[in-house]
């Protein structure tokens, strides 16, 4: 038996989309605001929203966002333990497997259900180590814990709410209708030792007055012994990024609309939670884009990250993406692509050794709106960096000249390598390369200065980006992470929040 300090409180969902991360991420500052030492921790996450951290043995590595930022949120530095196992989809039938920050080809390609009880001690022990080094570990849960097709292959719900013992709060997303229904249901598909693990349930999302909730709570409660401890009012925007894709995709503005963005969202998007800050800021508009329709009217059209690039272009031309694109660059409208949209943009994409499928499989023609080549490489690239962009370049017009000279955060996760196409180049094809303070290439202008390509993933996260592209001060992720505490508080009441740490009396 591992020796365990922390107090441990786990927050379920009846479904994905229930409300866990943003509460999850919510709870964390407020027990950090309480000075405890706090960290998150999620067994298992499906998501191609990462971020890069250190590992253990101090290499760089990836876990997925929501824990990032709830490490964010805990005040602690993020590290692979806290969400031990990623799984990044690239397909609908196959995702890649990423156990403690690093791609395992032998579990990526291994049967689903014989990987869990191979990366269970694993799992096992990075809770654990998480458990001896911190005061409260909140732990959030993945999908429904009564997925009873999956419960002896679980490592992520109900396993690790025994393992840590837990204190569980099941939480229901009432604004979708069948809240009460979604809670009994999945306290009765429980097993009996996981039903007592079940403290609270908590419905989410709630419009109007709570007082006609009555008498359900009251009827929940003598038919399970669950109270419900909390009804969280609905908030439209807490200003955290949806974890699992696009969840939300309705067009939106904040106050008068003076920018259009346009975000191109293929299947396989990823890293797309970075442009969460651009949804707070007064006078943009943002638009997710599937088809040329979407593209009508925008100044900018973004092409994000892509977990399969090859094939997230593919779709692209199938939905005549290309074309609009192109139309939109050649009327001067400003273009920017981001790791795998930086790939697109160019000539070619070579897949020599078959990073993305077969060997050559992954050849494809570009956009050719820059003259680049992409080769993808063995060894995936992963860094943090913070870069300085060169104080000049040609750029004619075009938004991106006011980043000349601005210092820059970010971080890369990628298998291509880009550089300038020689032939093209050589016939006279124009592309300036932006150099960093190290003198690396960090991005690529072409056009008459008006599409612009990075590598690094997060610069609107930055505020020194965001004040020059914009020209306004925005609100920090440490404000809203505030916010969120405060409003749990109101909520939940701090009698209530204070109650599980009773055993650990030694903290205050």
């Amino acid at each position: 038996m591992s020796k365990k300090r922390a107090v441990c409180l786990m927050v379920l969902g009846t479904t994905s989309g229930a409300g866990k991360s943003w509460l999850t991420t919510a709870l964390c500052r407020w027990y950090a605001n309480q000075g405890l030492k706090v960290a998150p921790f999620k067994a298992q996450n499906m998501s191609n929203n990462a971020r890069v951290v250190p590992t253990l043995d101090g290499r760089m590595g990836e876990m997925g966002s929501a824990q990032y930022f709830q490490a964010l949120a805990a005040r602690v530095e993020p590290d692979v333990r806290m969400n031990p196992l990623l799984l990044k989809p690239e397909a609908d039938t196959h995702s890649q497997v990423v156990l403690m920050g690093q791609v395992d080809a032998e579990l990526t390609r291994a049967p689903w259900r014989g990987r869990s009880e191979r990366v269970w001690p694993t799992v096992a022990a990075a809770l654990d180590s998480l458990c001896e080094d911190h005061d409260v570990v909140v732990i959030e849960g993945a999908g429904s814990p009564a997925e009873i097709n999956l419960y002896d292959s679980d490592i992520v719900n109900m396993r690790v709410a025994r393992h840590a013992q837990a204190v569980c709060w099941l939480v229901s997303d009432i604004d979708r209708g069948g809240a009460f229904a979604h809670l009994y249901g999945t306290w009765a598909l429980l097993p009996e030792p996981d039903r007592v693990l079940i403290q609270g349930f908590v419905l989410n999302k709630f419009r109007g007055d709570a007082s006609l909730l009555a008498p359900a709570p009251q009827q929940l409660e003598a038919l399970t012994g669950v109270p419900t401890i909390a009804t969280i009012p609905m908030m439209r925007h807490h200003g955290l990024p949806e974890e699992d894709g696009v969840f939300d995709d309705r067009e939106r503005s904040n106050g008068v609309v003076r920018l259009t963005i346009a975000i191109v969202a293929y299947p396989r998007i990823s890293n797309l939670d970075e442009f969460q800050p651009l949804l707070s800021i007064p006078g943009v508009r943002v638009r997710w884009a599937r088809d040329p329709q979407g593209l009508v009217g925008a100044d900018w059209v973004i092409l994000p990250g892509s977990k399969s690039t090859v094939a997230d272009l593919a779709w692209l031309r199938s939905q005549a993406l290309d074309a609009a694109i192109a139309q939109h660059a050649a009327a001067g409208g400003a273009v920017l692509g981001i790791c795998g949209g930086l790939q697109m943009l160019g000539e070619a994409i070579v897949d020599p050794l078959g990073v993305e499928g077969d060997a050559g499989a992954g050849n494809a023609p570009g956009l050719g709106l820059l003259p680049l080549v992409t080769a993808f490489a063995a060894d995936k690239t992963l860094r943090r960096t913070t870069q300085q962009f060169a104080r000049t370049w040609d750029a004619a017009f075009g938004p991106w000249r006011a980043l000349a000279g601005v210092e820059v955060e970010g971080y890369e996760i990628h298998y291509g390598q880009t550089a300038r196409h020689p032939a093209l180049c050589a016939q006279g094809a124009k592309v300036q390369v932006v150099l960093g303070d190290d003198q690396e290439a960090i991005a690529w202008v072409g056009g008459h200065g008006q599409i612009f390509g990075v590598y690094l993933h997060g610069i609107f996260e930055d505020a020194r980006v965001l004040s020059a592209l914009f020209q306004q001060e925005i609100t920090v992720l440490d404000q809203r992470l505030n916010k969120l505490a405060e409003h749990i508080e109101r909520v939940f009441g701090m009698q209530r929040l204070n109650s599980l740490l009773s055993s650990k009396q030694d903290f205050f």
